[in-house]
This record gives structure tokens, C-alpha cells and sequence, in this order.
């Protein structure tokens, strides 16, 4: 352990000078972040502690104390940064679906073509046969499941479909037949 007037204790935290001990109390306090990473207000005690109880006959550099400063000045301000991006990324991708959503109601009454891939193995060989079917139907509204829109669309026979959007391969489509394919 380091000299006794070398060292800091905050809420139950011994802080060497210059370091920061690994060893802590398991009581919290409101100045700790999840984790027990450090914020700006325990901090901020720590350096005033450091500076009541340093010893008087062997001070401290103030060097050493803008450093420290510098150092957490610089990552809570990278923090602020990374935080910045996630509300900005979020902002754009909320801006993006709904001009998406706004373009597919634009479609709402007209014809469309989409095809379904369904993919089956033979028990007997093992091998795996890909049927695609082209649908052709109204498009009737437009829904978002989990952040991604779709189209829901009804065919002829009043059956509904919820198209993705990737799925459309035609818009405006007047031919009414469905086909299927084995690969």
C-alpha cells in the first residue's frame, strides 16, 4: 500500500496519488456511473480531497493536477461526442423510413407484382428445391414492423399479403397471372 499521506479516501474508495485503487467498499454513492466508472462530480471531490489532505511538506505537482483534468476533460467531451452520433444516427434512420413510408402510400390503390421464395428439402435425396411464386394484387396500406416498412397488399381472390419491400418486383403491373418455378 502506498504512503498513507500519499493516499485519498472518497466513499469508501482509497485512491493512491496519481492512480486510482482497484479495491472499493460495496457501498455506492450518486457520484459513480454504472460500472463504477467515475463522473465529473466524484471527480471533481477527488481533486479537491487530493488537495486538502496532501502532504504539506512534499506537495503535489500541479502538473500532475492538469494533467488529470485534461485527461477527463477530454473523454467526458468524447462521451458527449459518441452520444451526439447515436441521437444523430437515430434521426436519420427515424427521417429515412419515414420519407420511405410517405413514397409507399403514394401506392396505395395501385397494381403490384412480388414473388415469394419457398425453399423445401426431399426427405428421400436431401436435396433442397426452391419454389418462387409471382403474386400480382392491390397494394391496400403500408405498415412498419420492427423499424422496416412493408406493403400490405390483397390479390384477387381477397387474400392479404404483407409484402416486404425488397419482395416488389413491378409496380403498376396489370398482368394477373401467377406463376411458380423450381430451381
Amino acid at each position: 500500500m502506498a504512503n498513507s499521506l500519499n493516499t485519498t479516501t472518497v466513499n469508501n474508495t482509497t485512491y493512491a496519488r496519481g492512480a486510482i485503487s482497484t479495491s472499493t467498499n460495496t457501498s455506492t454513492s450518486t457520484s459513480t456511473t454504472a460500472g463504477g466508472a467515475l463522473d465529473k462530480d466524484a471527480f471533481l471531490k477527488l481533486l479537491c480531497t487530493q488537495l486538502e489532505y496532501q502532504d504539506p511538506l512534499d506537495p503535489q505537482d500541479n502538473s500532475e493536477y492538469v494533467a488529470q483534468l485534461a485527461q477527463f476533460s477530454s473523454l467526458e467531451q468524447m462521451t458527449n461526442v459518441a452520444e451526439g452520433m447515436s441521437s444523430l444516427s437515430t434521426l436519420v434512420s427515424n427521417i429515412d423510413t419515414s420519407v420511405l413510408v410517405g413514397q409507399l402510400s403514394g401506392m396505395i390503390g395501385k397494381n403490384i407484382q412480388w414473388t415469394t421464395s419457398t425453399t423445401t428439402t426431399d426427405a428421400t435425396t436431401g436435396k433442397n428445391s426452391t419454389t418462387t411464386t409471382k403474386h400480382i394484387g392491390t397494394v391496400t396500406g403500408v405498415s412498419i414492423s420492427d423499424g422496416s416498412p412493408s406493403i400490405i397488399a390483397s390479390d384477387s381472390s381477397g387474400n392479404i399479403y404483407q409484402v416486404a419491400i425488397s419482395d416488389i418486383t413491378r409496380v403498376g403491373t396489370t398482368d394477373s397471372t401467377s406463376t411458380s418455378t423450381t430451381d
